[in-house]
């Protein structure tokens, strides 16, 4: 609470049952409040009886979370009055603890001004998309009160597991789906947002890191930057530039090893082929029982496991692998 740069006050706003609630419980067991497999089922901000039992959001609800970033992610924040900074034997040093005061609001329309009063209070709007439902009414409702409330958003495509598990869309195909979504979310930003405004340009885009991918049900998230960041240090390429690659129409030639901004016979869009097929593999592998590839992967991304975790089949066994590799 001294260091008043490392405070950050969010809003999580979306449309109903767009999955808010559930992310927020991965939040709060990611800063070890309540237990990682509870999550997602004990809806930790619905602290009423009505909203336990209706299983939907009523009022806003506030909680803080401690959280410390690692260094490669504190040297990503750019501009020094966005962290705090202690001089240490004559060394300015990032400070990486942080302090989240998260604000779970409504998605229902007949309870937006309990978003007004959330988005009052805070900096940042983690607006929440299903990947499978898309942009919907009150999605577009929630994103232009913040904008009119002088907020920034960030954006987070959740059940991604649906899309994988019950959809079965191919690779391309979520490419499109998120892309669409991205789009959407601009548009709206776009129409209510000015981009010489106070704020400046607000617009969200996977290639800067202001967009996130996952499931708030099964606790796993990441964005580009994770990625860029794993491939960076195995192809020796700037992450920031790799980044801008894995978004969009950039496609990787394999025999060539070179990016184009034109798909031919064997090229892959980037984030198909960096992003998306590992992710897949995983899935293939676990949830068709294949033990020995299950048990390569495993070994491969070098995940431990506890005995009680190795018996486990199915998407039981796919929630720990995933949250764990990612």
């Amino acid at each position: 609470m001294d260091h008043k740069k490392n405070i950050r006050n969010m809003s999580v706003i979306a449309h109903v049952d767009h999955g808010k609630s559930t992310l927020t419980d991965s939040l709060v067991s990611k800063a070890g409040i309540i237990a990682g497999a509870k999550a997602g089922e004990t809806r930790f901000t619905d602290t009423r009886k009505d909203e336990q039992e209706r299983c939907i959001t009523i009022k806003s609800t506030a909680i803080s979370l401690f959280f410390e970033l690692e260094a490669k992610d504190l040297a990503f924040i750019k501009g020094e009055s966005q962290v705090e900074v202690n001089t240490i034997n004559g060394e300015q040093k990032k400070l990486p603890g942080f302090l989240i005061n998260l604000i779970d609001s409504p998605g229902h329309v007949d309870f937006s001004s309990e978003v007004t009063a959330a988005l009052r209070v805070t900096d940042g709007a983690l607006v929440v998309v299903d990947c499978v439902s898309g942009v919907c009414v009150q999605t577009e409702t929630v994103l232009r009160q913040a904008i009119a409330e002088r907020i920034k958003p960030v954006l987070f495509m959740n059940k991604m597991d649906r899309a994988l598990l019950e959809l079965q869309l191919g690779a391309e195909e979520l490419y499109q789906t998120f892309q669409r979504i991205v789009e959407n979310i601009n548009v709206i930003i776009a129409t209510y947002g000015d981009d010489d405004g106070p704020m400046g340009p607000i617009m969200v885009d996977p290639a800067v890191g202001n967009v996130g991918f996952g499931s708030g049900l099964h606790g796993w998230a990441f964005t580009l930057k994770q990625f860029a960041e794993f491939y960076a240090e195995k192809f020796g390429v700037q992450v920031e530039k790799l980044m801008r690659n894995l978004w969009g129409d950039r496609f990787f030639n394999m025999k060539t090893k070179k990016w184009t901004s034109t798909q031919d016979a064997d090229s892959k869009r980037g984030f198909v082929q960096f992003v998306l097929d590992p992710i897949f593999k995983v899935f293939d592998a676990v949830m068709n029982v294949k033990k020995e590839e299950t048990a390569k992967l495993i070994e491969k991304l070098d995940i431990k496991l506890s005995n009680d975790e190795r018996n486990l089949e199915g998407k039981p066994l796919m929630k720990v692998v995933i949250k764990f590799g990612i």
